[in-house]
């Protein structure tokens, strides 16, 4: 087939891009796309984070510090750009994260000395320890903790302990959402009914919002969360919740159209998308510059409005 300009700027990026590409928009056969995938831990952004990976296994000074440095976030980048699951390296950083303490309230914690379990991390927990580690016996203590600690509108809320907090986070809601839909992958059958049923609900809270708005007053919650960044860290906004929600295969829904409007609205001229913002904090690399145009941006918009609007020129 041929490919459009957008396309072929795409396919001249690092391997992981290529690899992204290849399966979610040119359709590529799984053997080509595999291909793609293997080299990931041998070129470019993955090797790089690879080859940072401290003698005892950690990255930065430990589990969650510095932020973005860390273990915890390293494996996240790692997931998010491809690396193949059975990757060693990667394998042996999750076993150090899931071999970190319990929560007095369920779920693991951020620290040795710290009592406090945060469900944001537990989220990002589970979705790289559910692709790297599949099967981890305290993969289904994660879930545990994430289910019962559900808010009553559907969502999640790092501050659910205060007595203050009656309402679930955008940000909270879809690091767990990330997470359950990992977890729950074949051939994972632990409570998967009741995971389903939570996500559900969840989803019904992002688009109760039309994924970035008060559902009280249909204003703006935060400017940020129209600012496409890459990684997203746990921050919230519209690309990345849209593209969780291809992923898991949610149908259009007309509550999303505004967000897609305001998608397709930030596309520009040369038919790429800007990296918009980054979030402060201690990196390992810049995959992209801020301002400049950006392929995972491009990339992402690209599959999430071919998804809900198939036919959208690529």
């Amino acid at each position: 087939m041929n490919k459009s300009p957008v396309i072929q700027w795409l396919m001249e990026g690092d391997v992981a891009i290529q690899y992204q590409v290849s399966r979610d928009l040119l359709g590529a056969d799984k053997k080509a796309a595999d291909a793609l995938q293997k080299r990931i831990e041998s070129e470019g952004w993955g090797a790089q984070f690879l080859q940072n990976q401290l003698a005892n296994g950690h990255w930065g000074q430990a589990f969650y510090q510095p932020k973005w440095a860390s273990t915890h976030y390293t494996l996240l980048d790692l997931k998010t750009i491809g690396l193949r699951p059975p990757n060693a390296q990667a394998q042996r950083g999750c076993k150090l994260a899931l071999a970190m303490p319990s929560g007095e309230n369920g779920g693991l914690r951020c620290s040795h000395t710290s009592k406090v379990t945060d469900v944001c991390v537990n989220g990002m927990i589970l979705n790289y320890g559910s692709y790297f580690l599949p099967g981890h016996q305290r993969l289904k203590e994660v879930v545990d903790y994430l289910l019962k600690v559900q808010m009553t509108d559907g969502g999640w809320n790092c501050r659910y302990l205060h007595k203050d907090t009656t309402h679930s986070s955008l940000h909270s809601t879809l690091s767990v959402l990330e997470g359950l839909l990992e977890f729950r992958k074949p051939p994972e059958g632990y409570r998967t009914p009741e995971i389903i049923q939570a996500e559900q609900k969840a989803v019904e809270f992002l688009l109760r919002h039309h994924l970035y708005q008060s559902h009280r007053t249909g204003e703006i919650i935060d400017q940020r969360m129209l600012r496409l960044s890459f990684p997203g860290r746990w921050r919230y906004d519209i690309l990345r919740a849209l593209d969780h929600l291809r992923n898991a295969a949610v149908p259009y829904e007309p509550r999303m159209k505004s967000a897609l409007d305001v998608l397709k609205s930030k596309r520009k001229k040369d038919g790429a998308w800007r990296l918009q913002e980054k979030h402060k904090g201690n990196v390992h690399f810049d995959m992209e510059k801020t301002g400049s145009p950006s392929r995972w941006n491009t990339l992402r918009a690209l599959r999430v409005l071919n998804w809900f609007q198939p036919g959208y020129a690529m």
